[in-house]
């Protein structure tokens, strides 16, 4: 089986709408401020030194992402000075 290439440039709406939908959950959760942008941010850090991953996987990154993981990231980026 042979998994589709893409980029970050070439997401598709779905991918998007999923980001969109996960931003929102954490939004229900009383994280006012979270984007669907902030969502991909999350997810997509690991995959700079995989490359990119099968559709599957990144549809599951994204729905199984967890508040306290997102948090974590934001400390960390915060402590980096990447945000």
């Amino acid at each position: 089986m042979e998994s589709i290439e893409w980029s970050d440039d070439e997401l598709g709406e779905d991918i998007e709408a999923m980001c969109r939908s996960k931003a929102e959950e954490f939004r229900l959760l009383g994280y006012e401020y979270v984007t669907g942008r902030d969502i991909w941010d999350c997810i997509s850090r690991n995959y700079a030194k995989e490359g990119n991953p099968p559709l599957h996987k990144l549809v599951n990154d994204i729905y199984s992402l967890k508040a306290t993981s997102y948090m974590n990231y934001l400390t960390i980026a915060a402590y980096r000075g990447l945000n």
